[in-house]
C-alpha cells in the first residue's frame, strides 16, 4: 500500500512539472521597462490622499514683494484634480533698488533635467535664495478633511498673472505641469519652478543686489493604516512554505 501511494504521488509530480515546464516560460524584462515600473508601486487603497502645495516669492532690496501660491488635493471622491492659484503682492517701504548690472551666462540645460533639478546662479551681491522641496507621509484611518478652496482656478492652457514695484509673476498650467515664473523689475533678475513629466525644477538667477527669493514645493501623502491584516498579506507565502516538507 505504502509502495502505490509512492508511485501515485510521483506520477502526480511529474505530470505537474512537465505542465509546469510546458506552460511557463520566462520574458527577459528590459532595463527600461524596469526603470518604468521602479518605485511606483503601491498597495492598492493605500493612498487615500495626496496634495501638493507650491510658492515662489520675490522681495527686493526696497522691501516690495511679489508672488504666487498654487495648491492640490486629491482624495478618492475627487472627480478632476484642479490648481487653484493666489498671487502675493506686498509694498516695502525703502527706495527703488538700483538697476542690476550683473550678467549670467548659460543654463539652457537646467530646463532638460530628470527627477528634482535646483539652481541659484548670483552675479549680484547680498542676495539670498532658497529652493526647497519636502514630502511628508503619513498613516491614518481616514482621509483628512478637504482644504477649502482659495485663490483662482487654473485651467489647461491658462495663465494667472500679477504685478507690482517688485516685478511680475505667471502661474501657468502647461500640457504636462504647473509652472511659476517671476521676472523682477529694475533688472534684478528671474525665477521659475516648475512640476512637469515627473520632474521639478527649481531656477533662480540674480542680476542685482539684496534680494530676497523663496521657492518651495510641498508633497503630502497619506496612507491607509487600515489595509489588509498581516495573515491575508502573508497567506500566499504560508501555502509556499509548506511545500518545503515535500522537499521544494
Amino acid at each position: 500500500m505504502k509502495t502505490s501511494r509512492w508511485l501515485a504521488f510521483a506520477s502526480l509530480a511529474a505530470a505537474v512539472s512537465g505542465h509546469a515546464h510546458a506552460g511557463f516560460k520566462p520574458i527577459e524584462v528590459k532595463d527600461q521597462e524596469l526603470a518604468e515600473l521602479r518605485g511606483r508601486y503601491v498597495m492598492p487603497g493605500r493612498v487615500i490622499s495626496f496634495g501638493i502645495v507650491m510658492s515662489s516669492t520675490w522681495r527686493n532690496a526696497s522691501g516690495d514683494l511679489i508672488g504666487a501660491s498654487s495648491s492640490m488635493q486629491i482624495q478618492a471622491a475627487t472627480v478632476k484634480p484642479q490648481f487653484y492659484v493666489s498671487t502675493i503682492k506686498q509694498t516695502g517701504n525703502g527706495q527703488a533698488p538700483q538697476q542690476g548690472s550683473g550678467n549670467i551666462v548659460g543654463g539652457a540645460g537646467l530646463a532638460g533635467g530628470q527627477g528634482v533639478t535646483q539652481s541659484v546662479r548670483a552675479a549680484g551681491d547680498g542676495n539670498s535664495a532658497y529652493n526647497n522641496v519636502s514630502i511628508n507621509v503619513r498613516e491614518s484611518n481616514q482621509a483628512p478633511a478637504l482644504v477649502p478652496a482659495q485663490g483662482q482656478l487654473l485651467s489647461k492652457g491658462q495663465t494667472i498673472s500679477g504685478s507690482n514695484a517688485a516685478g511680475s509673476v505667471a502661474v501657468t498650467a502647461t500640457g504636462s505641469g504647473v509652472q511659476m515664473a517671476i521676472q523682477a523689475n529694475h533688472n534684478q533678475g528671474s525665477s521659475l519652478q516648475q512640476v512637469a513629466q515627473g520632474g521639478l525644477l527649481q531656477n533662480t538667477r540674480l542680476l542685482g543686489n539684496s534680494n530676497l527669493v523663496n521657492n518651495m514645493t510641498q508633497l503630502n501623502v497619506v496612507l491607509n493604516n487600515n489595509g489588509l491584516s498581516a495573515g491575508a498579506l502573508d497567506c500566499n507565502l504560508t501555502q509556499l512554505r509548506g511545500l518545503r516538507n515535500l522537499g521544494y
